[in-house]
């Protein structure tokens, strides 16, 4: 017990350099020694002939060489070639590494899903778990030497429990000249169904569950059936091998060390053992080495993988989680930290430096003055109103005084009384337009805060169409009907305006009038100017006396000119506007 205690604290104190240096001896060397020999071999006996066999004038042509083969050896690009070959190989290795078939979530579905502690459903289970685990030997077989020299045929699979005779006698009779690795998945698929159908699997959204990850497992054997079949293309295989070769047997004549007493530039020392030449052997050639070994990681090599580790484990470990684990559930209990909200658990002696506080970010340490940390008034709102947001956008400034643009969307803006006021103004001429140009842009602007407070449905513009024009046509009824009270509540008129008539427009049978101004009669433009500036609007007035009671209050005022009223839809087919059209000459 003590020796036993001894070696496991010896081999505790290994440090990483020491465990790094054991497994790179256990698996580079067994790889590299040979190589390593022949070159070791081969640099000697050149350097025993330049410095004994050759004559002075031999010596000289072969110095030469040396120099030669030591300058243009760099051009071999021997780092570039390595590098994405070497990249390629680790990378298709590590994705067969991920496509390796384990069957841990497909068991843990399997005996959550399919019910019945009877005879009936553990067989079902342990038949499910049983195809699983046949696909998996079957693609495993298929692609490993390991597994293959373990079941070399459909018979061994039979005798070791993977598959049962009758089973067999189905893989033969539909034998075909293809790999039938699927075969196994397609049994899994129907019996799920099976179980399904006779209730053995509550709902078919978990039946879909099952059937994704089995779909997943088979996959992944797809995947290494197709590493196994699709693999790095020789060519380029064959160029990394010839170049990292042919620069080692240019350093067998290049990496000499010439004699001293003859000045060579770089040769000043006289050495025996060329050392980074050897480490430039070992790092270039078992990067090579490593990279054919990684190709094939389904080999007898000691990298490669334990596939019949796999079978053995997967199968264990998939009948287990479906028979004697199936419902087999431990007592709850309430656990230590019940009522603690925030749990602590304990740490050793050897884990007690690795304890940290929680951390709250970079910037939690920082710390500021009082005076720093309080807010601080808006400066825009202390502004004038020409630097408020809107003011800003429409490119107002405060020191400019020309009075701003007037469309349909600054209309919007002003109170509905100065819309009025504005539209019923005479336009002035010469200074009188100048004077009032301040006004009209300190109203224009102050209409924005009562915009703002207004409620929605009070806002100009509401009940039309966002962003568009209203249209400056005035509403108009006929002789003896008022507006209805809800269009008096839209429109905002609720005094009668005068001096303006209606007159009946054409004689159809929906009735329409038009707004005629006072002066009508004493207009001097032409006539079809006045019909070009016309605007109807016409209802439709085929039974007035069917229409509802709050549409026929009386009125005895009528519309003003340009101002926006919209109709809003009352479901009452006697006011829906019929038409809105501009005549046209």
């Amino acid at each position: 017990m003590t020796v036993t205690y001894s070696s496991q604290v010896a081999n505790a104190r290994l440090g990483s350099f020491s465990r790094l240096l054991l497994c790179w001896r256990g698996s580079i060397y067994k790889l590299l020694y040979g190589e390593f020999l022949i070159f070791l071999l081969c640099y000697y006996i050149i350097r025993f002939i330049y410095r004994m066999a050759l004559t002075d004038e031999q010596q000289v042509i072969f110095e030469k060489l040396t120099l030669y083969c030591d300058s243009y050896i760099q051009l071999i690009p021997i780092s570039f070639v390595l590098g994405f070959y070497v990249t390629l190989v680790v990378t298709r290795w590590w994705n067969q590494y991920e496509n390796l078939p384990w069957p841990d979530r497909l068991m843990n579905l399997v005996s959550s899903f399919v019910e019945g502690k009877d005879e009936q459903g553990r067989m079902l289970r342990r038949t499910l778990m049983r195809y699983a685990n046949l696909g998996n030997v079957l693609i495993l077989r298929s692609v490993s030497a390991a597994v293959y020299k373990r079941f070399p045929s459909p018979q061994h699979l039979v005798k070791a429990g993977f598959m049962t005779p009758s089973e067999h006698k189905h893989l033969q009779k539909l034998s075909l000249p293809h790999n039938s690795f699927w075969m196994p998945w397609v049994w899994f698929a129907n019996l799920s169904t099976k179980a399904w159908i006779g209730g053995r699997i509550r709902d078919p959204i978990l039946l879909q569950s099952l059937l994704n990850e089995m779909n997943t497992l088979r996959t992944q054997c797809g995947q290494l059936y197709a590493y196994d079949w699709i693999s790095i293309p020789l060519v380029y295989t064959q160029v990394v091998t010839v170049a990292v070769y042919s620069f080692f047997l240019a350093c067998l004549i290049g990496r000499q060390f010439l004699n001293p007493a003859k000045a060579y530039p770089g040769h000043e020392m006289d050495l025996v053992v060329p050392l980074f030449t050897f480490l430039q052997f070992f790092f270039y050639a078992g990067w090579l080495k490593v990279a054919e070994q990684l190709i094939n990681p389904f080999g007898e090599d000691d990298d490669d993988f334990e596939t019949n580790w796999i079978v053995d484990r997967s199968l264990q470990v998939s009948l287990l989680a479906v028979d004697e684990m199936h419902q087999d559930l431990p007592p709850m209990e309430r656990d230590m930290y019940w009522n603690e909200p925030e749990p602590h658990p304990p740490y050793t002696a050897a884990s007690a430096q690795s304890r940290r506080p929680s951390f709250f970010g970079s910037t939690f340490n920082i710390s500021l003055d009082k005076e720093d940390m309080e807010f601080q008034p808006d400066l825009e709102e202390q502004e004038g109103a020409h630097s408020g947001i809107i003011g800003r956008f429409l490119g107002l400034q405060s020191l400019d005084r020309q009075s701003p643009r007037t469309n349909s969307k600054t209309k919007l803006l002003w109170p509905k009384k100065e819309v009025l006021s504005h539209e019923n103004q005479p336009k002035n001429l010469g200074g009188a337009g100048q004077n009032t140009s301040d006004q009209e842009d300190s109203k224009a602007w102050k209409g924005e805060d009562v915009f703002k407070s207004a409620v929605l449905y009070g806002r100009s513009g509401y009940h039309s169409a966002p962003q568009t024009p209203l249209s400056h046509t005035p509403m108009v009824f006929p002789p003896g009907q008022s507006a209805p009270s809800s269009l008096r509540r839209i429109s905002g008129i609720d005094d009668p305006v005068k001096d303006q008539s209606l007159q009946p427009a054409t004689p159809r049978s929906k009735k329409s009038f038009e707004l005629l101004p006072e002066n009508a009669g004493a207009s001097t433009e032409h006539p079809e100017v006045i019909h070009m500036r016309r605007k109807t609007v016409e209802f439709n007035l085929m039974d007035m006396s069917e229409a509802p009671e709050h549409l026929r209050e009386p009125h005895l005022g009528q519309s003003t000119s340009n101002i926006h009223t919209i109709l809003k839809d009352h479901g009452d087919p006697y006011w829906d506007l019929e038409n809105r059209d501009e005549a046209h000459s």
